[in-house]
């Protein structure tokens, strides 16, 4: 199962972005979700998670205050508003399904059940 991503783009810097993560054939309210971010060269960057239930929510200190993650079970969908996004913010965004278990700030790849596609978001004037 692969989950369907859209949203990414070029915007200026200071600008929006809405990231779209659509999740079929699997029981997306049963997964907490994260989002992580890779830039060309770079490793793995966590930057959000949220729960099963949306209620909770967490954030690395690069994005806190800015991007927002949230989450409509009955649409099996995944969105992350990025907000004042940065010249350092470019990178490959991907939505994943955590393991039971995991800690959610986890890069590691094989913590993951279920990965999107990665969406390309560039910040330039």
């Amino acid at each position: 199962v692969q989950l369907v991503e859209s949203g990414g783009g070029m915007v200026q810097p200071g600008g929006p972005l809405r990231l779209s993560c659509v999740a079929p054939g699997f029981t997306f309210s049963s997964y907490h979700m994260s989002r992580v971010r890779q830039a060309p060269g770079k490793g793995l960057d966590w930057v959000s998670a949220i729960n099963t239930g949306g209620g909770s929510t967490s954030y690395a200190d690069s994005v806190k205050g800015r991007f927002t993650i949230s989450r409509d079970n009955a649409k099996n969908t995944l969105y992350r508003q990025m907000n004042s996004l940065k010249p350092e913010d470019p990178a490959l965004y991907c939505c994943a399904g955590l393991k039971p278990g995991v800690v959610i700030t986890t890069t590691l790849v094989y913590d993951y059940d279920y990965w999107g596609q990665g969406t390309q978001v560039t910040v330039s004037s």
